[in-house]
């Protein structure tokens, strides 16, 4: 990865499908510091406390045919509705002024994801995007990664 400029009071949004964080970098583009400003996590469920033990079946509209329904990927959902959150979050800390851009940090299936719900204004504030999954590593640790230090 090539060495990433983190502008000082410019914000890292480090996230997957389950969690994010929001780091802030005190420091600045030469000497980062990321700080943690906020930690979202969504409380993992299994799938059978998310919905139906199983698929449904329907019946054809022609003979006596039965088939099942493609089961509903829960977790798919519950990811898709965390990052929505979070987007709408990023967009309000945006509007009231907390940030005027961001680095958005974040596996390609979270990217595609999130990529959809960002409003005009968060598309205008992500400055850049790396896709990697670096939600559990220890700020210090993403830090590194970002800056090549």
């Amino acid at each position: 990865m090539s060495d990433l400029l983190i502008h000082q009071g410019e914000w890292v949004v480090v996230c997957d499908g389950a969690k994010a964080l929001v780091l802030e970098n005190t420091g600045d583009a030469k000497f980062p510091n990321l700080k943690t400003i906020e930690v979202f996590e969504q409380k993992g469920l299994a799938t059978h406390e998310l919905g139906t033990e199983r698929p449904g079946r329907t019946h054809s509209s022609v003979g006596h045919a039965r088939s099942s329904v493609e089961q509903t990927d829960w977790h798919d959902q519950a990811e898709r509705t965390f990052l929505g959150q979070l987007v709408k979050h990023l967009d309000s800390a945006i509007a009231a002024g907390k940030t005027k851009s961001l680095i958005m940090v974040a596996p390609p299936r979270a990217l595609g994801m999130i990529r959809p719900a960002y409003s005009h204004a968060l598309r205008a504030a992500v400055r850049a995007e790396v896709d990697k999954d670096f939600v559990k590593l220890p700020v210090y640790e993403i830090e590194k990664h970002l800056t090549g230090a």
